[in-house]
């Protein structure tokens, strides 16, 4: 039976990396029944909206979706639309798997690192409760914060001051810290380390850590353990083989996935999976890449190990596998690879995007 998925092409270099994506996926012979649709600035321009219903549509109805990068303006313009859809969607956790393969370039010399951050993705300061500088609200809240029999006061006025809301909630931290065990129950995976900054803002980084810990109780086969977001950091850089399952709120997660690719070689290695209870997007850590567009350059693996993990959502194990291995024995081989996993960046030997997946293509054979 064919599996119907939705393909969001994206804008920039997006739609260059889904076609590479799709062709792979293809490849392993699995049948999947594309419904390809659009997001992003170019689909701005046309229509007015860089998410059109069709697409929110198009992956209700199918309940996954494979998604090529897309465009997030900077200080200004639409929000992020990976946000969007996270929230929209309910797509609560965001896994980021990030494992070093034999034959990236890494300043890092430990060949076994295989790290998965489990990331919130719903709540936290990503929630998007924003109040701008010089708005009446603004100073409204302020206002109201100040006025509260507290210490804690805003001693700033709203004419030159943002502010951000930073909720944490038990149930949203209940959900993701269980899905993160039961990844690594499922996955035979040993330890999960909750990530936090509990010793500063204690009654919403502090309500994280009391409600792993509480949630950790229920399961005593794996080993639970705490770390101190930016003591994490430092870890991370030194001895990250000491890690396996990192689970933190959203700010952090995005930023210590950042991080761990940066361990394994950079974002164009690293995939990601936004999973909730009514469906899941798939998609590469990076960004769009818009100056590189047209140009078959960019390195596809990051949206093709994006679409391993989809593979193994839609329980094509035994595809995931095969796709997973193809992608490593190229990158291990070195040839036909883009110029970011030479050894010399400008080495002429370097191949195109859509070249990489057709070497990809051709180890599954």
């Amino acid at each position: 039976m064919a599996h119907e998925v939705t393909l969001i092409t994206g804008d920039g270099t997006g739609p260059e990396l889904a076609l590479a994506a799709r062709k792979c996926v293809d490849a392993t012979g699995v049948k999947i029944h594309w419904d390809v649709q659009e997001a992003g600035v170019d689909v701005m321009a046309r229509l007015g909206t860089p998410i059109p219903d069709s697409t929110i549509a198009s992956i209700k109805r199918t309940r996954c979706a494979l998604k090529a990068p897309i465009t997030t303006p900077v200080g200004s313009g639409f929000r992020s639309i990976n946000v969007y859809l996270r929230q929209e969607l309910g797509l609560f956790a965001c896994i980021r798997p990030c494992k070093l393969y034999p034959g990236v370039r890494t300043f890092f010399s430990e060949t076994g690192l295989d790290l998965v951050i489990v990331r919130e993705n719903t709540e936290d300061l990503y929630a998007g409760v924003e109040f701008e500088a010089g708005k009446a609200e603004t100073q409204q809240l302020i206002d109201f914060i100040n006025s509260l029999p507290s210490d804690k006061k805003i001693k700033t006025q709203g004419s030159e001051t943002g502010v951000s809301i930073k909720p944490i909630s038990v149930s949203g931290t209940q959900r993701i810290v269980r899905c993160a065990f039961e990844y690594a129950r499922e996955n035979q995976r040993k330890k999960v380390t909750a990530v936090h900054k509990a010793n500063i803002m204690k009654h919403s980084d502090g309500l994280f850590l009391r409600t792993a810990q509480e949630v950790a109780k229920e399961f005593p086969e794996i080993e639970f353990e705490d770390r101190i977001v930016d003591n994490m950091c430092m870890q991370l850089t030194q001895k990250p083989e000491l890690y396996d399952v990192l689970v933190l709120p959203n700010l952090y997660g995005d930023i210590i996935s950042d991080l761990g690719a940066g361990l394994i070689g950079g974002l164009g290695i690293a995939p990601g999976a936004n999973i909730g209870p009514n469906g899941a997007v798939f998609e590469a850590t990076h960004g769009s890449a818009p100056k590189y567009k047209g140009l078959n350059k960019v390195n596809p693996t990051a949206l093709i190990l994006s679409a391993v993990l989809m593979l193994k959502h839609l329980g094509e194990i035994d595809a995931a596998k095969r796709l997973e291995e193809a992608v490593a024995k190229v990158i291990r081989e070195g040839k036909d690879v883009t110029y970011d996993l030479k050894a010399d960046r400008n080495d002429p030997t370097a191949v195109g995007t859509q070249e990489m997946a057709d070497a990809v293509c051709r180890a599954l054979a």
